[in-house]
């Protein structure tokens, strides 16, 4: 999988901006506030994902005009792909594969997919849960789309159940639908379980053999999927979870007015991580924790690709920096197999070991380097 060209209009501090990038490894250098990770972001906005950086859709288009575009030529599956995303500030979201408009944002996952390993990803482990579940989400709307209409459904569902039970005295003949809601959660989240349980289960296998190559075979790590307690198994048939999902939400019914708000759920999933049978998220040492973030991220990559039999795209944000040479090592040395886009502030000796092509970014404008 490669993207080849990528064209950007009023996206960001990009007035208007194109690029072609060659197969291999390509590094963006920079100084900061430059334009690199908006370019990052704008590839990444073309797997149909929401921008891991901004809270509303206006803070991707340029100050003072209407709308942005991407535009982009992708090699996938052995076939060429033209592909196009326009952001309106009022209206929907437009998107079209090959001059055809797509009904859905999460149809674009069908033509590219990347891996994004950002300086954020680097505390993954020592977030709250909430952090982990939108790295399962991310990775699982791109995999498979059911995933990302069970999920969006299910999120509705949530907020509007959660607006009953706040405003239950104020508007209390709302309480009878709330059984309604809980049904319909229920059956959207047996396939968001299931969906996590088995993604879960290929995560763990492969972070734990990145992990033990990064740390020298010294450290083990372990992955378990925690959801909710009556689940008795996330792997079941969904129309079994969608029962124990009933069970546990009907037990839980009066809590939930009491306390105003959805107490049961997947929105309450976490990914546990383990380092040599240590709690990670409160015990792990700084690079612990970045192990166990830098087997996260690849072990995603190595998912993706033996679902479509090619890697996806790897963008690299400025995270060189924020490694020891250990594991900037490992890094470089997993670049190879797939195209790799690297932003770095300055070209370290280690990135200099690459063949790669190298472009200056500068105020939303982009040069190669010799």
């Amino acid at each position: 999988m490669q993207i080849e060209h990528i064209g950007l209009q009023n996206f960001r501090n990009y007035t208007c901006g194109l690029l072609d990038l060659p197969p291999g490894v390509t590094i963006l250098a920079g100084e900061n506030a430059q334009g690199k990770t908006n370019l990052l972001e704008a590839i990444f906005l073309l797997t149909g994902s929401r921008s891991w950086r901004a809270a509303r859709r206006g803070d991707l288009i340029a100050f003072g005009e209407e709308q942005a575009r991407i535009e982009a030529r992708v090699d996938s599956r052995q076939r060429a792909f033209s592909m196009e995303l326009l952001f309106p500030r009022t209206g929907r979201l437009q998107s079209a594969v090959n001059g055809v408009k797509t009904k859905r944002q999460a149809d674009l996952a069908d033509v590219f997919r990347c891996v994004l390993f950002s300086p954020e990803d680097l505390y993954l482990i020592r977030e709250g849960p909430a952090a982990r579940r939108r790295f399962l989400d991310t990775a699982l709307c791109q995999l498979r789309p059911r995933y990302e209409l069970a999920l969006t459904e299910y999120n509705k569902l949530l907020e509007h159940k959660g607006k009953i039970l706040r405003m239950q005295e104020e508007n209390p003949s709302m309480l009878y639908i709330l059984p309604d809601f809980t049904r319909r959660m229920a059956k959207c989240g047996a396939a968001i379980i299931r969906y996590r349980a088995f993604f879960a289960e290929k995560l763990a296998a492969e972070a734990a053999k990145i992990h033990a190559a990064v740390s020298g075979c010294a450290e083990q790590l372990h992955i378990a999927y925690q959801t909710v307690s009556t689940v008795q198994d996330p792997k079941a048939a969904e129309g079994q979870i969608e029962q124990w999902l009933l069970e546990h939400g009907e037990s839980h019914a009066q809590a939930e007015l009491r306390s105003g708000q959805c107490l049961t759920g997947p929105h309450k999933d976490d990914l546990i991580l383990s380092v040599n049978g240590t709690a990670a998220r409160g015990f792990a040492s700084q690079g612990q924790t970045r192990t166990a973030a830098l087997a996260l991220k690849f072990a995603e990559r190595e998912i993706f690709k033996d679902d479509c039999g090619e890697y996806p795209v790897m963008l690299l944000d400025d995270v060189l920096s924020e490694l020891d040479a250990r594991r900037q090592e490992y890094l470089i040395e997993k670049t190879g197999g797939g195209q790799v886009i690297i932003t770095c502030c300055e070209k370290s000796e280690r990135l200099q070991q690459l063949q790669a092509a190298t472009f200056l970014v500068e105020k939303g404008r982009i040069q190669p380097l010799s």
